[in-house]
C-alpha cells in the first residue's frame, strides 16, 4: 500500500475562530427526543426533573430508534469531513506492524501475546522454553467473524498443566470460563457462566471464581443492577451446578468478593470490597470442607490490602494503612488475633509504591515518581538490594513476577515514543537483557516528551506529560488534545499509542493531565479528588487547559479535552463549567448523571469514590457538578461528540443518551452537538482492532475539523 502523505498543519488556517472557507459541513436536524415532564425526583426537598428517563431502557423500540437516528445523523456529519478517508488510511498504516507482549513461563512453556498488525484480537502463542517455534495456544480471533470475542484473562494450574480461560462476548462485562489442558490444548468439557470482575484463581483440583445469579427473566442482562456476588469452587470435570459455595453475604447485597488460596495450599482467602477503594480480607487454614470458619484478617473498609505472597504461614501484603504512600508488610497468619502485628518489610517513601511481587528469594517494588516508573529489588526480609536501571522516562509493565524458583523474571518497559520492549533480568546479579524490541513503521524518534507543572485554582502543582513533534513552536496555533482521568486512584503512566502518533505526525500536540483523583501520589492524592472534594479534579483540568492556552501551546480554537468512563465525567463536567475553553470535546463511556448512575449494573460500587444522591449529605455536591444537571438552555457549547456503546454494562449508554439529548435541546449556537453508539461493543476492553481504527479516524476528523484543519 502507497503511503499516505501528509501535508501537516501548512493548510491549518490561521484565523483565531476558525477558517475563512466556502466548505461548510451542516449538521443534519436531531431527531426528536420525547420529554416527559411528568417525570421527577424529589432529592431531600430539591425536585429534580428526568424528562428523558425514558431512554434509560435499553431494550424498548422507541430507544432504538432514537439511537438510529442519532446515528444516521452523526455518520453524515462525519461523512462530510473530506479528509475522513484519509485518516482512516493512515490509522490503518500506524496500527500495521507486529505487537508482542511480555511473555511469561508456564512450566517447560513460555507464553506470550502476539497481533501480527491488524488481527483484531491479539493471539496467545506458546513455545518450548525461549527458543522453540512458537505455536498458537488460544486464538480469539475465530471464536466470532467480527472479532468481537475477547479473551479476557488466561490463568494457569498450579502444576501448570490446565489453563482457564475466559471470553467476553461485544464488550460486555460478563464473561465465561472454560479450560484446556496445556501440554495438548485440548479443551475440557467445563463451562462457567455469569461470571463478571473475575477470572479462574486455582487451587487443588480446581478453581475459584466470583459470579452473580442469572438474571431474571425480562430483565436486562445489560443495564440491570447487579447484586449477591458470591464466591464459588469448580472442580474439574464436573458441571457448575455442583460448584462449591464457598462464601456469601446475603446481609451486604453491594459488596465483591474474590477469593485464593496460597501456593502452598495451607490457606484460603477471601477479599471484599464496598467499592472500588477499600478492603476486608478474610482467611482459613484450609481443610476439606472449603467453605465457612473464616476469620477476619484484616478489617474493612477503610485501607487497601493487597496479599502478596504467602510462605510458611506468613503473609506479605501492600497496604496504604498507616501509609498513604503504601507499604509493605508481613503477618504472621498463627498469630491471636488480638495481638497480631503488622512487621514493615518496606517501609512507606516519598513515592507511590504502586505494586509488589515476588519471584526466587525476591520481592519487586513497583514506585511511581511523579507519574513514571521506578523499580527496586529487596530481599523477603525487606533489605534493600537495588534499583533496577530502566531505559528512561515511562512505565513499566507486565512481568517482574513468577515461582519461588525462578532465577529470571521478564518485564515491559514502554513511554509516549518508545514502543513496548520485553527485558529479561537476571536476579542474582540485576542484568537486564533485551528480549524483544517492537519495530514500528513510522519515525517514533521525530517525537520528545516533556513533563511540566502547573498550578490549579488552589495553588497545588499539577503534573502534565506534553508530547509533540522536535522543533514545535509555541505561538498558540498548535492543536492539543489534552486528556485526563482522575479518580478511583487511577494512574496515568507514559503510555504508547499509534493512534497518537497521527496527531503528532500533523503537528499537533498530546497532553496527559495527572490530576488528583488518580493514584499518582498515593492515597491523599486520590482523597484530594473523591467524594466532596471532587470539584478539584474539575478545576485541575480546566487549570490544565488554561495553562496550555496562557503558555502559547495552543488556544481555545485548537484545544479539545477527551476522557472515557470517569473520565467521561471529568468532560462533562469541564464542557458545562467552561464552555469557552475548546474548539471540540469527547465524553467517552462517560458517568454523566450523578443521581441515579448506582442504580444500574455495577454503579453502586462508585458511591465510595462518588458518593450518593440517596444520601442527604452528598445530593448538594453530586447536584452541583453533575454534567446533565448543569446543562444550561442558551449557552454555546463547544462542538461534542459523545461516545458510547450498545453492550456497555459498567457505564450503561443511558447516561450518553440522556446527556445528548439534553444538551442537543439546550445548544444555543451553531456548534454540533453529536451521539456516536458503537454496536456490538461494550465499555472498551477487548474492542476488535477494525472498531478502534474506526472510532479513532472519527475523533481525529471531528477535531481537525473543528480545529479549521481543512486539508491534510
Amino acid at each position: 500500500m502507497k503511503p499516505t502523505v501528509f501535508l501537516g498543519l501548512s493548510a491549518l488556517c490561521a484565523a483565531a475562530v476558525g477558517c475563512q472557507t466556502t466548505m461548510t459541513i451542516k449538521t443534519q436536524p436531531y431527531p426528536v427526543a420525547r420529554m416527559d415532564t411528568t417525570v421527577q425526583d424529589d432529592y431531600h426537598g430539591t425536585v429534580v426533573r428526568d424528562p428523558y428517563r425514558w431512554l434509560e431502557d435499553d431494550r424498548s423500540d422507541e430507544t432504538a430508534a432514537w439511537v438510529a437516528a442519532e446515528n444516521a445523523v452523526t455518520q453524515d456529519y462525519l461523512e462530510q469531513i473530506p479528509y475522513r478517508e484519509q485518516i482512516r488510511e493512515r490509522l490503518t498504516q500506524l496500527y500495521d506492524y507486529p505487537k508482542e507482549s511480555t511473555p511469561f513461563r508456564v512450566g517447560e512453556y513460555c507464553f506470550f501475546y502476539k497481533n501480527d498488525g491488524l488481527q483484531n484480537q491479539s493471539v496467545l502463542y506458546y513455545r518450548k522454553g525461549l527458543d522453540g517455534e512458537a505455536e498458537v495456544f488460544l486464538d480469539p480471533n475465530t471464536l466470532s467473524e467480527d472479532g468481537t470475542v475477547a479473551l479476557n484473562t488466561v490463568t494457569f494450574s498450579q502444576d501448570d498443566r490446565y489453563a482457564a480461560y475466559s471470553v467476553a462476548r461485544s464488550g460486555s462485562d460478563w464473561v465465561e470460563i472454560y479450560v484446556m489442558e496445556v501440554a495438548t490444548r485440548r479443551q475440557l468439557a467445563d463451562k462457567i457462566e455469569w461470571v463478571k470482575f473475575s477470572g479462574a484463581s486455582w487451587g487443588r483440583e480446581g478453581f475459584y471464581y466470583s459470579a452473580y445469579d442469572a438474571p431474571v427473566q425480562g430483565a436486562s442482562a445489560y443495564s440491570a443492577k447487579n447484586e449477591h456476588q458470591k464466591v464459588y469452587f469448580h472442580r474439574l470435570g464436573t458441571p457448575q451446578a455442583e460448584d462449591e459455595l464457598i462464601y456469601e453475604d446475603r446481609e451486604h447485597p453491594l459488596r465483591y468478593f474474590s477469593g485464593f488460596e496460597s501456593d502452598d495450599h495451607r490457606w484460603l482467602f477471601i477479599v471484599g470490597s464496598e467499592g472500588t477503594s477499600g478492603t476486608e480480607i478474610l482467611y482459613k487454614k484450609i481443610s476439606d470442607n472449603r467453605s465457612g470458619g473464616f476469620k477476619t484478617l484484616f478489617k474493612g473498609f477503610a485501607n487497601d490490602y493487597e496479599v502478596v505472597d504467602c510462605r510458611d504461614d506468613r503473609a506479605w501484603v501492600r497496604t496504604n494503612d498507616g501509609a498513604p504512600n503504601f507499604r509493605l508488610v508481613s503477618v504472621d497468619l498463627n498469630a491471636a488475633v488480638p495481638v497480631r502485628t503488622l512487621e514493615d518489610v518496606i517501609p512507606q517513601s516519598e513515592n507511590l509504591l504502586e505494586w509488589a511481587t515476588t519471584a526466587g528469594s525476591a520481592i519487586f517494588a513497583g514506585y511511581l515518581k511523579d507519574a513514571s516508573s521506578r523499580v527496586c529489588q529487596y530481599e523477603l526480609d525487606g533489605t534493600f538490594v537495588r534499583e533496577i536501571g530502566l531505559p528512561g522516562i515511562g512505565s513499566t509493565s507486565g512481568g517482574f513476577s513468577g515461582k519461588a524458583e525462578d532465577t529470571e523474571v521478564f518485564y515491559g518497559f514502554s513511554s509516549f515514543n518508545v514502543p513496548p520492549t520485553s527485558y529479561r533480568y537476571s536476579i542474582a546479579d540485576g542484568v537486564s537483557t533485551l528480549f524483544h524490541a517492537t519495530e514500528v513503521n513510522f519515525d517514533v524518534s521525530a517525537f520528545t516528551v516533556e513533563q511540566v507543572f502547573y498550578p490549579s485554582k488552589d495553588g497545588t502543582q499539577i503534573p502534565m506529560f506534553l508530547v509533540y513533534k522536535k522543533g514545535m513552536k509555541r505561538d498558540g496555533s498548535n492543536p492539543v488534545y489534552l486528556y485526563a482521568y482522575g479518580g478511583f486512584n487511577i494512574s496515568l503512566p507514559p503510555s504508547f499509542s499509534p493512534s497518537r502518533m497521527l496527531l503528532l505526525e500533523q503537528g499537533g500536540i498530546f497532553a496527559l493531565a495527572n490530576i488528583r483523583g488518580g493514584g499518582e501520589y498515593g492515597e491523599a492524592w486520590h482523597r484530594a479528588g473523591m467524594l466532596e472534594n471532587k470539584q478539584n479534579v474539575f478545576d485541575d483540568f480546566i487549570a490544565a487547559a488554561e495553562y496550555l492556552i496562557a503558555e502559547r501551546y495552543t488556544s481555545p480554537s485548537r484545544l479539545a479535552i477527551a476522557g472515557g468512563s470517569n473520565g467521561g465525567l471529568l468532560v462533562g463536567a469541564c464542557l458545562t463549567q467552561r464552555p469557552d475553553l475548546y474548539c471540540a470535546t469527547f465524553p467517552m463511556v462517560g458517568v454523566l448523571d450523578m443521581l441515579r448512575y448506582h442504580r444500574f449494573t455495577i454503579g453502586w460500587g462508585w458511591a465510595v469514590e462518588y458518593g450518593s444522591a440517596d444520601r442527604a449529605a452528598d445530593f448538594p455536591y453530586l447536584y452541583a457538578y453533575s454534567p446533565l444537571h448543569n446543562i444550561k438552555p442558551g449557552t454555546c457549547y463547544p462542538p461534542t461528540l459523545i461516545l458510547t456503546a450498545d453492550h456497555d454494562d459498567r457505564v450503561v449508554p443511558a447516561h450518553s443518551f440522556k446527556f445528548g439529548a439534553t444538551l442537543q435541546a439546550a445548544q444555543g449556537c451553531d456548534n454540533p452537538i453529536l451521539l456516536r453508539v458503537e454496536s456490538d461493543a461494550g465499555h472498551g476492553a477487548g474492542k476488535p482492532v477494525s472498531k478502534s481504527i474506526q472510532e479513532q479516524t472519527d475523533i481525529w476528523s471531528f477535531f481537525l475539523w473543528n480545529a479549521g484543519v481543512r486539508e491534510l
